[in-house]
């Protein structure tokens, strides 16, 4: 059984005890959510397309852990300008863990 489900923005395929890395999420460390835009679910062979999402269908997750992500460096240059900028960015992600699906 899998899903594909809108979190935070982004399309995931979820199953059940899998790990995932999301933007970050609201909520402690420790505490459970549930994502009610569920694209597609898929049973035993028997898939569910949503319009847009899959009335009833809920996939629920714990929050494990906040964490940053690699720095990502931004360099802008213009050529024979002399102009320079170096800038750097970490994403903040949190790692959750899908707990269930219901249907």
């Amino acid at each position: 059984m899998y899903a594909i489900v809108n979190i935070a923005g982004q399309q995931f395929k979820v199953a059940k005890d899998q790990y995932l890395f999301v933007h970050r999420l609201q909520g402690d460390e420790g505490a459970s959510i549930e994502f009610d835009n569920v694209l597609l679910a898929e049973d035993g062979g028997k898939f569910t397309v949503g319009t847009p999402s899959v009335a009833g269908a809920k996939v629920s997750a714990k929050i494990l852990s906040h964490l940053k992500g690699d720095k990502v460096i931004v360099f802008k240059k213009k050529r024979r300008k002399g102009y320079k900028k170096k800038n750097g960015h970490r994403q903040q992600f949190s790692k959750i863990q899908i707990t269930g699906i219901t249907l």
